[in-house]
């Protein structure tokens, strides 16, 4: 897929994985837009990028993905790339947590709800193009789960699910690619709880994408995330260990 001069919509774009992406592909003169819910962290990552345009926005919100849809069609008049890349985790131990349920809802809302509603909306602005894509940013969790961060696994898997269905019924169409990226972890500011300084750096996660896109793959095993799939297909059981040891 070509990546050059498109216009692209970055969700959780301010900071680490989305904005390693936003940097990448801007340095490939497309046209990048970054959308979250704190307007200064987002200000301040297109400070630093010179040609980074953002817009404020919760996407668990409708009402905000209907400002987004407008301000695409409005100020750019196209959009080629979706990339979901917003996520919410909370991290705890099962014997302890004390609101599950409030917490599971806040993570489905965040990492797989709002996707389809965004996905949903932002479709037929897609489908014009000749060649456009989604990006769904999953986890490694969605093939193994990890003990300490439960429903966001379990959010994750369900994104994944959805995902190869998404795949197969644009693939009918033809003109709208869906990929997947699949971190391990990753040292960003959202994973230091669990760790995160231990992970890979965000930009190798975004190269993997740049790779995808330019090869046409579309399921992306970045870093161990390869290792870990391998062994659910041979030895579950030991793979579940690894993510949990």
């Amino acid at each position: 897929m070509n990546i050059n001069n498109k216009t692209v919509l970055i969700t959780g774009g301010g900071s680490g994985i989305g904005f390693e992406i936003a940097k990448q592909l801007v340095a490939k003169n497309n046209t990048v837009i970054i959308t979250g819910r704190t307007e200064d962290k987002l200000k301040k990552a297109s400070d630093t990028l010179p040609g980074l345009h953002y817009i404020a926005a919760d996407v668990t919100k409708t009402e905000d993905i209907a400002r987004l849809k407008d301000h695409l069609q409005t100020q750019f008049g196209k959009l080629d790339i979706l990339i979901n890349n917003a996520g919410n985790a909370f991290y705890y131990d099962l014997n302890e947590v004390t609101d599950l349920a409030a917490k599971a809802l806040e993570e489905l809302q965040t990492n797989y709800l709002s996707i389809i509603s965004l996905n949903e909306q932002l479709l037929p602005l897609l489908k014009a193009q000749s060649e456009a894509a989604i990006v769904n940013v999953s986890s490694i969790v969605a093939f193994v789960p990890s003990s300490s961060i439960v429903t966001y696994s379990a959010s994750k898997a369900a994104l994944h699910s959805y995902t190869q269905s998404l795949r197969y019924a644009l693939g009918k169409i033809g003109n709208v690619k869906v990929f997947e990226l699949m971190p391990p972890l990753v040292d960003t500011e959202f994973s230091s709880a669990i760790g995160g300084s231990n992970g890979i750096p965000p930009s190798e996660v975004a190269d993997s994408l740049l790779n995808a896109f330019e090869n046409d793959v579309y399921e992306i095993h970045t870093g161990n995330t390869a290792y870990v799939y391998g062994l659910t297909r041979t030895a579950p059981e030991e793979a579940f260990n690894v993510l949990n040891k």
